[in-house]
This record gives C-alpha cells, sequence and structure tokens, in this order.
C-alpha cells in the first residue's frame, strides 16, 4: 500500500510512474545550497533509495540557503543531517550517508554502476570533472549542476545539455577541460546565463555570494529532470 504522505505525488503521475520513483536509486554528492534542495525534492516525491555524499559540516555562513543549516546544527555533519531529516519525511526510504569526499583518490570506494541516478553538486573543479568523467563511464544518468554563485535572477535559469551552455563562467572551465579530455558534452546540466561577475571556480560556495532563491531552483530543477526521465517523460532543454 503506498503511504498516504504520498497520495498527491501518485495523483499527478499515476501508480505505475510512483512504483518507478520507488525503486530508483540515486546517489547525490554535494549536499550544500543546490544539493540540499534537490534530496528533499526527490524524497517528498517518493524516491526510494538516495545516499548523500559529503564531507563538510555546517557552518553559520550555510543558514541562508541551505537546508542542514540551521543555528542548531552548526559543526555538524551536513550529509548526516540532511539524511536525518531526509527519513523523518520519508521513514521507508532507504537514505544513506557517507560523509566523505569524492576526489579522484576517492572514486574508487564509489560504485556509481550500483545506482540508476548521478547528482553532481560539488563545488571543487578537479573533482567534478572526474565525477563527471567516471559517470559518463557508468550505467546510470548524470544530472549536474554549473555555477549557481552571485546570481540574482531566476528567469535566467536553465536546463541544457553541458554542450549549449552559455554565460556561465563555471560551464565555461569545465566545458574546455572536458573537452581537453575528449570527455562527451551531451548530459543535462542546470545552469544560469544571467550575466554579471562570478567566480569560475564555485558553484555556491569558496566565499562567493548566493542566494536561496537561486540554489533552491538549481536544486528543483535537477529534481525535476530526473524525476521526469526516471517515469518516463521528456523535459525541454535550453535552444540558445
Amino acid at each position: 500500500m503506498i503511504p498516504s504522505q504520498f497520495n498527491r505525488s501518485v495523483r499527478a503521475m499515476g501508480e505505475a510512474a510512483f512504483a518507478q520513483l520507488q525503486k530508483t536509486r540515486v546517489i547525490l554528492f554535494g549536499t550544500g545550497g543546490v544539493g540540499s534542495w534537490c534530496a528533499e525534492a526527490l524524497i517528498r516525491t517518493g524516491i526510494g533509495h538516495i545516499t548523500l555524499v559529503d564531507s563538510d559540516v555546517v557552518e553559520p555562513s550555510n543558514i541562508n540557503r541551505q537546508i542542514p543549516a540551521t543555528p542548531t546544527t552548526i559543526g555538524q555533519s551536513k550529509a548526516q543531517t540532511l539524511s536525518l531529516r531526509l527519513k523523518e519525511i520519508a521513514p521507508a526510504a532507504e537514505v544513506h550517508h557517507r560523509m566523505e569526499r569524492y576526489t579522484p583518490d576517492s572514486a574508487p570506494q564509489f560504485p556509481l554502476s550500483d545506482y540508476h541516478y548521478i547528482i553532481d553538486a560539488i563545488d571543487s573543479v578537479p573533482d567534478k570533472i572526474h565525477l563527471i568523467r567516471e559517470s559518463l563511464a557508468s550505467e546510470a544518468t548524470l544530472l549536474s549542476s554549473m555555477g549557481a554563485a552571485l546570481k540574482k535572477d531566476p528567469s535566467r535559469i536553465r536546463l541544457s545539455t553541458m554542450k549549449k551552455t552559455h554565460g556561465c563562467p563555471l560551464a565555461k572551465v569545465v566545458r574546455k577541460q572536458l573537452r581537453a579530455q575528449r570527455i562527451p558534452l551531451d548530459f543535462t546540466v542546470v545552469f544560469s546565463d544571467e550575466p554579471g561577475k562570478n567566480m569560475e571556480t564555485s558553484l555556491e560556495e569558496s566565499g562567493n555570494g548566493s542566494l536561496v532563491h537561486i540554489t533552491g531552483i538549481f536544486g528543483f530543477t535537477l529534481a525535476g529532470a530526473l524525476i521526469t526521465n526516471c517515469v518516463g517523460g521528456s523535459y525541454e532543454t535550453d535552444h540558445n
């Protein structure tokens, strides 16, 4: 029997689609301003299995945009704090957390092909490039976030393939390095084409300013793309 908390999800997508969500395994790297909202959207909609990966602890500067961050969680693990919250929301879901950082050295510890979807919401460019490469070589579907820092206009947020990104300094750096390694650029990303100054090496951290209405939409957009793809639908990507 489907728990009553998911009645609205079932009405929106049908029982067969919801059953597919329940069987889907997701691994999410980065539980900050983008990743935390993505994870919560997935769990509230009905994803049945999720693993959260993040080595960071909550800091006061996180409170303006990250779900795990409150005055009472300062110093606690982001991944663990978010995991506990998700379990409260959906007690029957399998929610795991790993207080680790994905790097080229730690990559062998993450069997990516054990999952159906990989969410990349990490900051470090070298780690991001490696995760993208390994994800594309796996059997899972990758969805990646580009730069949300210093963005203000939600109407400029786009869903596209990496190849079609524009106006995003982080995406420009990532594209260049992927091309240099001959890595395909046809995977799905969320980005903003809002003009203005932005740090090339930042998703939403590293001291750059970021706003919750932007990081949240980035996270929700990734979640929406995953859910739509999972249940056999299609979504329109940016054509510019």
